[in-house]
């Protein structure tokens, strides 16, 4: 795969995948939110999709769930599919372009109820299969797109600033969801109308299709582009990366305890990060009481200071290893939902409002953070075990990490989050969040050394490599000074014989 050059280049590839995403956004925030009414206290008939409960809130809460761990365990086989994929257009664009087209179809599809009765069993069904068809459909285009970080980059500085780049993105689209859907709700939109006007921007996952210069992996193909003989031809792609079947490649994966361990980590952070972006505009207009515009300006207080602390999370890293820039991101997204927590108990709605604003500001160091090591810690343990066994799956490890986090998931946000809303118990969110963050905290003194300096020596190799450079330019200068030199002697000599 043709590599990308510049920071120009990166910065494009990275925006790919803000359509899709926001689109998983507005499925899994606010249209499964939209089935149900409880929880909600304003703008009721605007927030739902007919003011009333659409679906069995217990039977939803079971196959939500299951919808999530689907979600999860479609990761593997698509990862293996799409790693060792052979067609005339390479291994990762047909996926991206099969998937965008049918997280299109499922997401429309999903603003689509079959009857308007309340706690319709036909319902509840109905969302669950749109529900696991979407989930498949968009894990196929970004477990793909994801699996490319490794492949299309040169250098480990180049996949820092790809996942620099991608969490400027998320935090747009975050501001988007969860600052303007808000909004909009509050001008008297129905959420149904609001996720069709967003839906123009999937078509940003097209930008791979034309940046990925990847040539057919289809045998044929390689000898007659080569002209070489059946040997030589598997000569050829063997020495580009080696293919390794599904199974063997999810082998290689879990022997690799750096991961298995950053696994553990993830599913504790995941658990209590997909309930609070699942649930918070529930928790703002139920537990809080904000209205649409409140909502939209602490939301707007969580994301938009993201791009400021990404900055400060990525020196002290550089400066520190990833493990301390890690923890001091867990450390202040806790202390944030210590303070959303206590909103909860005040009853004047201005110093209510002041605080969780404060607090949402006091998330954002947290939430960017986690943004970033969603992308930049597989594609490295992908591309660290490339350099070891020159096997290419970097795929498996976004489709192990999407496991994972699917599964957590599926718990949180499925099972813990339907009940409390359905046992109104929409307040304790930030005491559930904080203690999953807690326990994250906890497992990041498991991380070795090789990850937990992680960012650091990807500074120092960059550091030591410049200084290689220098050397060569000091080299090459110093060649051409003796050939000036020796130049000017012959020429001296020439004269004198003449």
């Amino acid at each position: 795969m043709k590599k990308l050059v510049g920071k120009k280049q990166l910065f494009i590839y990275a925006m790919a995948g803000l359509g899709i995403n926001m689109l998983n956004l507005i499925v899994g925030t606010y249209l499964t939110d939209a089935l149900m009414v409880e929880g909600f206290s304003k703008d009721i008939e605007y927030w739902t999709y007919a003011n009333v409960t659409l679906i069995s809130a217990a039977v939803w809460s079971v196959l939500v769930s299951v919808a999530k761990i689907i979600d999860g365990f479609i990761d593997i086989p698509l990862a293996g599919l799409t790693d060792n994929f052979k067609s005339r257009w390479g291994r990762r664009r047909p996926f991206i372009f099969v998937g965008l087209l049918g997280v299109i179809l499922f997401y429309c599809l999903f603003l689509i109820p079959v009857s308007k009765v309340e706690g319709s069993i036909g319902n509840t069904i109905w969302f669950f299969f749109i529900l696991a068809f979407f989930y498949v459909f968009y894990t196929l285009t970004m477990v793909t797109y994801y699996s490319t970080y490794s492949e299309i980059t040169k250098t480990e500085d180049d996949k820092l600033t790809l996942s620099n780049y991608k969490s400027v993105f998320d935090v747009i689209y975050f501001v988007m969801g969860y600052a303007l859907i808000p909004a909009f709700v509050s001008l008297h939109l129905n959420i149904r109308y609001i996720a069709l006007i967003f839906l123009p921007l999937s078509l940003t996952m097209l930008i791979p299709l034309f940046m990925i210069k990847e040539q057919s992996t289809r045998p044929q193909d390689v000898a007659l582009a080569f002209d070489f003989s059946k040997d030589a031809e598997k000569e050829y792609l063997d020495s580009k990366f080696e293919q390794v079947g599904m199974l063997k490649s999810i082998k290689i994966v879990f022997k690799n305890a750096t991961f298995v361990k950053w696994m553990l980590i993830f599913m504790a952070l995941q658990f209590g990060l997909q309930m609070f972006m699942a649930g918070e505009n529930v928790f703002f207009s139920g537990a809080l009481n904000f209205e649409g515009y409140k909502i939209t300006l602490v939301t707007a207080c969580v994301f938009a200071p993201v791009p400021l602390t990404l900055i400060i999370y990525h020196k002290l890293s550089k400066k520190m290893g990833f493990k301390v820039g890690f923890i001091y991101s867990l450390l202040m997204f806790i202390l944030a939902m210590i303070i959303m927590t206590i909103c909860y108990k005040i009853e004047n709605d201005t110093v209510r409002l002041v605080l969780a604003c404060f607090g949402g500001v006091v998330a954002s160091f947290g939430v960017g953070a986690f943004f970033s090591v969603g992308y930049s810690i597989p594609a490295a343990l992908a591309a660290m075990d490339y350099q070891k066994t020159k096997v290419q799956h970097g795929a498996m490890y976004f489709a192990v990490q999407g496991l994972a986090s699917g599964v957590a998931g599926a718990i949180s946000s499925g099972v813990v989050w339907v009940n409390l809303r359905d046992n109104g118990l929409v307040w304790i969110m930030g005491i559930v969040v904080g203690v999953s963050a807690l326990v994250a905290l906890a497992l990041t003194f498991l991380l070795p050394k090789e990850l937990s300096i992680f960012a650091k020596a990807s500074l120092e190799n960059k550091q030591d490599n410049k200084i290689v450079l220098d050397k060569n330019d000091i080299t090459l200068d110093m060649i051409d000074d003796t050939n000036e030199l020796i130049e000017d002697l012959e020429s001296k000599d020439s004269s004198d014989d003449e």
